[in-house]
């Protein structure tokens, strides 16, 4: 099996994502991808101290109704954020971090999100699933169920 995973990288990684979706039994939020230094339960709080539900239904954030930016649920499913950025860790990092750089004029304002925050609120972010797979772009195609 080792000898398996070494030699096909991206095995490697279905095998870690099977193994944390097979984590959904416990009741807690399942971790799709890693984001380094980032905590799923501290991002739920992080969301709700900053204020994102003013503009953002958020699963699992007391009062996160906002209709102004798009519905979070469902986030690690995504390929795209935000009009067409690749719904990657560090992408997403950078936009919750600085928006308006990314694309001058969004709606989505510059809050001052520490990195730590960023990190955290993008963790948390990973474990909103409805299928419980993960973002479509990081899994290979065989594992992608049909719509």
């Amino acid at each position: 099996m080792r000898r398996l995973l070494r030699a096909h990288p991206a095995r490697s990684i279905v095998v870690a994502l099977t193994l944390a979706t097979s984590a959904c039994e416990s009741g807690g939020p399942v971790l799709r991808l890693r984001v380094a230094d980032g905590s799923p339960s501290r991002g739920q709080q992080t969301l709700a101290r900053h204020g994102c539900g003013g503009c953002h239904v958020i699963p699992g954030v007391p009062g996160a109704r906002g209709r102004v930016g798009p519905s979070l649920a469902g986030f690690a499913e995504r390929s795209f954020i935000a009009g067409g950025l690749p719904n990657a860790p560090a992408t997403v990092v950078r936009w919750i971090r600085t928006p308006q750089q990314i694309r001058p004029g969004t709606v989505m304002p510059n809050l001052g999100v520490p990195e730590r925050d960023a990190r955290d609120i993008v963790a948390y972010l990973y474990t909103l699933s409805e299928r419980r797979l993960g973002p479509p772009h990081l899994l290979s195609p065989e594992l992608i169920p049909a719509h």
